[in-house]
């Protein structure tokens, strides 16, 4: 099947000029703007990678650089995440097997110091919305992000976003990052791309990161960081959850939406919270055949709104219901899902075999949080905010002082509330550092009326119970 998407109900992929890549000694087709992964994906290369220690076909997954299922070796510098690397005319890949060859040249290596009032670490929803509040209050900002395409996960986001008219109601999540970026533009704050912040060590006066980028590290001298990493994807146990087809649904997202990549034509959607129901919409948009959304719980975990309109597709929503196993040696070419009892136990008899070469998996988000971790916030652990977090104030100031949380990283929910959390962190920090502390507190309580609001709904009692732990928490320690 052709996997590239050319006419799309509202996406246009300005691929430019096409461009070869020499995979394994044939030429590879590309376009500027993608990623080695996607455009392998997109010529059929399905397996990018074996397992070390039994030698399992490995595929895309999550498309941002963090499950180490796209590891291949790239112009001879090998473990390259080929998801987040930008492909360029001439460049040769090849996978690995077992321990990757020790390059043969090291490449050069260069150091690179940065001084700034604030950085800001993830470029998605959270970051922007944080740069944009401290770079209007005057305080220098550098941006680090490890994708090359800014926006996290704003530009994959093809739905209209509910909520109130100041953060966004009625406009797409593609719409909204581009108003992002903008803003971030013209108020000057500064871009590192491709790169990773490894370590963050407090000086007493700032904070001192380290971020890797190619062909070097900068050591970014900060006054006061804000972390906003963003999540991970998290998995499912059961049979063959590891072959090439099985994705998760922000790593299919990224696929079919930024780099225009179908990667399959028939799809089993594992979990019904908005995600799942959003993911399984944009795969028909993509023009996929969604079998069926697959929710072991008894009641659906999205928006209605979400639910009916792929209901009216034809779509059926099995409640009760989980996976227990895909089909398929080299890629998925099948899956079986079995009804469940009130103990979650699996129903004799009530197998079902799906005719799929996709499976994605909407199963929940993990936060990111290494970086307060290692740099010594203290941290809590808290179910209904997806796991581990740092002990946080309203204010999203972690334990450690000059050192911010934001989105995701604070705990997981919508890219709604990462906008309105960055905007509070961006102008607590700015004022925190003396810039516009008059102006900066008006920032920070109209985003804090506007997040208790969006909060105020059912779906959000349950981070709103996380949240309360983790300010008391806070209380206890800072004060």
């Amino acid at each position: 099947m052709a996997r590239r998407i050319w006419d799309h109900p509202i996406l246009d992929f300005e691929r430019g000029e096409p461009l070869k890549l020499i995979f394994e000694g044939r030429e590879i087709t590309a376009y500027p703007g993608e990623s080695v992964a996607a455009a392998l994906v997109a010529e059929g290369v399905d397996i990018l990678g074996w397992s070390k220690l039994r030698g399992r076909p490995r595929g895309f997954f999550c498309g941002i650089g963090k499950c180490s299922s796209c590891l291949m070796v790239v112009d001879g510098i090998p473990n390259t995440r080929t998801c987040v690397t930008p492909v360029s005319p001439g460049m040769r890949v090849s996978r690995q097997r077992g321990p990757p060859p020790i390059p043969d040249v090291v490449p050069e290596f260069d150091l690179e110091r940065e001084e700034v009032d604030l950085a800001i670490l993830g470029g998605g929803p959270a970051g922007l919305s944080a740069a944009i509040a401290a770079a209007d209050l005057g305080a220098s900002v550098l941006l680090v992000d490890e994708n090359f395409r800014p926006g996290g996960q704003l530009i994959k986001q093809t739905h209209k976003f509910f909520g109130s008219r100041e953060n966004y109601a009625g406009v797409r999540g593609i719409e909204i990052a581009r108003r992002l970026l903008s803003e971030v533009g013209g108020l000057g704050a500064r871009w590192v791309l491709r790169s990773s912040a490894v370590a963050d060590y407090p000086t007493g006066s700032g904070h001192r990161i380290v971020v890797r980028r190619p062909g070097g590290a900068t050591l970014v001298d900060a006054r006061a960081v804000i972390v906003g990493t963003g999540a991970s994807e998290n998995m499912l146990a059961f049979p063959n959850n590891d072959l090439p087809g099985v994705y998760g649904a922000g790593g299919l997202q990224t696929l079919m939406n930024v780099f225009g990549v179908l990667p399959g034509e028939r799809a089993l959607v594992i979990g019904a919270g908005n995600v799942g129901l959003i993911v399984a919409y944009q795969l028909l948009q993509a023009g996929a055949r969604v079998e069926a959304v697959v929710e072991i719980m008894p009641r659906i975990g999205g928006y209605f709104v979400h639910a009916a309109k792929i209901r009216r597709m034809g779509v059926p929503i099995l409640l009760r219901h989980t996976i227990s196993r895909v089909l398929g040696r080299e890629r998925v070419e099948g899956a079986e899902v079995v009804a469940v009892d009130d103990s979650w136990r699996a129903v004799e008899g009530s197998e079902r075999t799906f005719d799929v070469d996709m499976v994605v998996l909407a199963v929940g988000l993990t936060p990111s949080v290494r970086i307060p971790a290692q740099a010594g916030a203290d941290m809590i652990y808290v179910p209904q905010l997806g796991g581990h977090v740092p002990v946080h104030t309203p204010r999203l100031l972690t334990t450690l002082d000059g050192m911010y949380v934001a989105g995701d990283s604070s705990g997981i929910e919508e890219a709604t509330t990462a906008m309105l959390e960055g905007r509070i962190a961006g102008a607590a920090a700015a004022s925190d550092l003396g810039y516009a502390p008059d102006r900066a507190e008006r920032v920070i309580s109209e985003a804090q009326r506007q997040l208790e609001s969006f909060r105020s709904g059912p779906f959000s009692s349950r981070v709103l119970e996380g949240k309360e732990m983790v300010w008391e928490k806070a209380r206890e320690v800072i004060g």
